[in-house]
């Protein structure tokens, strides 16, 4: 509740306890055991900053700050606080607030999205459940994604990058240092593990921005928004991780701005001790800083846990406006435990803090604040004012109608996907496909003519072999029918042998005659068909024509070379 310019959170022997609206973002702390109220005490100072004109934003773990839509009821424990507490006569009403719900899986709530390179490679690692080599390797991923103008958008985007990169390790290795391909499948294992749980759609765009989540009503009051985080806590890497980029958004991309006279947005942290397990020694600096930082931004930051010491000593230092609800001692590391709990306040001598912390009923709380002057109260016993809004769970049907009446819910409604890395990449794989099937075409295409022109010359030159062996065979065949004369054959002389031999007789030379004739004939048919084979083959080039006439021209010249031979 807000009252007289300041942020009423409970009552102390009748004095009403409150936070100085300039100095809450000098960040703050809601701890205690299970039980104990802490949520009320969330809610209580989420409606108040409201009130004060201060949006604010938080995690709903276990689906019981939904509520805040509606005005709360005028019964039960309520009833009761309100009468103990007289707050009818100190102007409490119940009432319900403005309410965005949010949810990563967009289940229950507006979809909230963002990029991958808004999430960039440290956060990301660590959803991922990267080890540190890993996460030097997503590192240089993105600086290659950055140097070559490619957007990392979402998980495909990022799954593409890495199989680009890992293709071209060879070419990448002397200016961004060796990548192996087994660590960049562990990568994409990590990925395809984070798209299985739901993360695909949380990698996307319209991306949310942090000016979405600051407004402020008609009426003054600052927007609450819950993000439902029941299922996004069965991860809680995933959670912690996430948290913590919203926070890290808030430092990144709001403006320098002094002190001011109430927070621009307040941040509740739910479950904080998950932020800080098994965080690396680089990331809790980051938090440690982002922490110390972003007050002067105007942010207020608010932890809720169960016991101070799961929060680190450099953020626990830096958080002004505690509350702690009781802490019990059951055990010797539990009692340990509230020891330094109680320790950490500005004692009160009326009583022993450490006895009231391990006493307190529900509802009540030991709180010390930071005054006007910024000096840390005492700490003071108090009860925990009512909630204004309803304390129960709404139902679905109104969750529904509460989403779809709200105006970020037509602007995150449709996903947008711009070409980004897996478009190009997609694109550049492609051309290369087409460039090497095209290549590969045309070296199908020169071996089929070369096989084709070989295939024609085999065939010429089988044809060539026939008709030397048809020519052979012709020759052989006319030696065997061609008998000659005898020079040793007995006959009568009648003549002198020089005679006879100078001038055969008539019958002799008509038998030389008549074989000149039969081997000039076979001759010039052998010829004559080789050379119109020979004109033929160097006549086709020239058509048709070109190999009658070639097959005619070589058959005459083949005849008449053949018939001088025979003269």
């Amino acid at each position: 509740m807000y009252q007289d310019g300041k942020i009423w959170i409970g009552v102390s022997s009748e004095e009403n306890i409150y936070i100085s609206p300039k100095m809450a973002n000098r960040h703050g702390m809601i701890a205690g055991a299970t039980g104990t109220g802490k949520t009320v005490t969330l809610k209580v100072m989420a409606e108040s900053f409201s009130d004060a004109g201060v949006p604010v934003f938080l995690a709903d773990v276990k689906g019981d700050l939904s509520g805040m839509c509606r005005p709360g009821e005028n019964s039960g424990t309520v009833a009761k606080r309100m009468e103990a507490l007289d707050l009818v006569n100190k102007g409490f009403s119940l009432r319900a607030y403005p309410t965005t719900f949010w949810d990563v899986y967009g289940e229950k709530g507006i979809n909230l999205r963002t990029t991958i390179s808004e999430m960039g490679p440290l956060l990301l690692g660590r959803i991922l459940g990267l080890n540190d080599t890993q996460a030097d390797l997503l590192t240089i991923i993105f600086k290659i994604a950055d140097d070559e103008g490619l957007l990392l958008l979402d998980t495909k985007d990022l799954k593409s990058m890495i199989n680009y990169v890992s293709e071209h390790a060879a070419e990448y290795a002397a200016d961004y240092g060796k990548m192996t391909e087994a660590s960049l499948s562990v990568i994409i294992r990590a990925i395809v593990a984070l798209e299985s749980e739901g993360g695909e759609g949380f990698f996307m765009e319209p991306a949310v921005r942090i000016e979405d989540f600051i407004k402020t009503e008609y009426d003054g009051k600052g927007r609450i928004n819950i993000l439902d985080c029941q299922k996004l806590i069965n991860n809680p890497n995933m959670y912690s991780t996430f948290m913590l980029w919203l926070l890290s958004e808030l430092y990144e991309n709001m403006p320098e701005a002094g002190d001011l006279d109430k927070p621009k947005i307040v941040f509740f942290f739910d479950e904080a001790h998950m932020l800080f397990d098994s965080a690396s020694k680089v990331l809790l600096t980051k938090i440690e800083q982002i922490v110390k930082l972003v007050r002067s931004k105007g942010v207020g930051v608010y932890f809720i846990t169960q016991n101070p010491k799961d929060i680190p000593d450099g953020v626990l230092g830096q958080l002004s406006n505690k509350i702690q609800h009781a802490l019990r001692a059951y055990t010797p590391k539990e009692l340990e435990g509230a020891k330094i709990a109680a320790k950490s306040f500005r004692a009160n001598p009326e009583f022993d803090t450490f006895s009231v912390l391990t006493e307190l009923g529900v509802g009540e709380a030991l709180v010390s604040v930071l005054d006007e002057s910024g000096v840390p109260t005492i700490v003071k016993k108090t009860s925990i004012l009512p909630p204004q809004s309803f304390m129960g769970i709404i139902d679905d049907e109104t969750r529904k109608n509460v989403v779809m009446n709200n105006d970020m819910y037509t602007k995150f409604y449709d996903v947008i996907d711009r070409e980004s890395a897996y478009e190009i990449l997609m694109n550049v794989a492609e051309q290369g496909m087409q460039e090497a099937e095209a290549k590969a075409e045309a070296e199908i295409q020169a071996v089929s003519a070369a096989a084709k022109e070989a295939e024609v010359k085999s065939e010429e030159q089988k044809r060539i072999e026939e008709l030397e062996a048809e020519l052979a065979a012709r020759k052989a065949e006319r030696d065997s029918k061609i008998k000659k004369p005898n020079p040793n054959h007995p006959g009568k002389e009648s003549k002198p042998a020089k005679e006879t031999a100078a001038k055969p007789s008539k019958k002799e030379s008509d038998t030389a005659k008549a074989y000149k004739r039969a081997a000039k004939s076979v001759a010039s048919t052998a010829s004559g068909t080789i050379g119109r084979e020979l004109g033929n083959t160097i006549g086709s080039s020239f058509g048709k024509f070109g190999k009658k006439l070639g097959g005619n021209v070589g058959a005459s010249i083949g005849r008449n070379l053949m018939g001088i031979m025979f003269k």
